[in-house]
């Protein structure tokens, strides 16, 4: 077998080039959070009235994603933009957020398969998820890619929620595509377990900081960390 090619050197960020990636992932988190306002509100408006557990769960996890959002814009503002605190911090933050909806949604999809319950048909649930499978994977993707460039685990975490959202959304769609075609409510409680069990998954490898590190860590070349004040560190 022929040997392997050795590995490029990580490639060094010098202090200009790392604040305009910041900037870039600032605006996208900001971009983020309006849609997951918009998409979080509607989900949890058609679940209710349609007595979905998943649409109620997809709503959930977008609030939870919006909140993941707000901390990388607290990440990357101000000072703390070279801490390396503020990026354990905000990774850590972002992690959590995954293991909020696991619980809830798991709970009732469990519950909803039991009693039986039954989702009617939302074509606002369609609409909406469907426009999720378009718009989420672009900007995860965007995310995940200035997440190697900086070498932060916390944007890596954010991007990866918006993979997940993504990849629900599409399982979403296809339950609730069935729901209405054929009357397969078990669906409906299915992609919410589904829902549940991802966002362990995704939660423990965002704690853990895996698929990070593709760059070295250009916080070792910027300027000398702030330590943040009182008002600037959560919790």
């Amino acid at each position: 077998m022929p040997p392997h090619a050795p590995a490029s050197a990580p490639r060094r960020l010098s202090s200009d080039e790392y604040r305009r990636l910041a900037g870039r992932v600032k605006l996208l988190s900001w971009l983020s959070l309006g849609w997951m306002t918009v998409e979080g509100g509607v989900a949890i408006l058609a679940g209710i009235l349609a007595g979905s557990i998943a649409l109620i769960g997809f709503g959930i996890d977008s609030v939870i994603e919006g909140l993941a959002s707000v901390v990388i814009i607290w990440r990357f503002t101000g000072g703390r933009v070279f801490s390396e605190g503020a990026e354990t911090r905000a990774q850590r933050l972002v992690a959590i957020q995954f293991f909020i909806l696991a619980p809830y949604v798991g709970f009732e999809s469990v519950r909803a398969l039991i009693s039986g319950e039954q989702a009617d048909v939302s074509w606002l649930g369609i609409a909406l998820s469907a426009s999720s499978v378009v718009i989420m994977p672009a900007l995860g993707i965007a995310k995940q890619r200035l997440a190697d460039e900086l070498g932060s685990a916390a944007t890596k975490g954010e991007g990866r929620q918006n993979m997940l959202c993504a990849y629900l959304a599409a399982a979403l769609l296809v339950g609730l595509l069935a729901n209405a075609a054929f009357g397969a409510w078990w669906l409906d409680p299915a992609v919410g377990l589904l829902i549940a069990g991802v966002a362990v998954k995704e939660g423990r490898e965002a704690w853990a900081g895996e698929g990070c590190g593709c760059a070295s860590s250009p916080l070792d070349v910027a300027p000398a960390p702030e330590t943040c004040s009182d008002e600037d560190c959560p919790g």
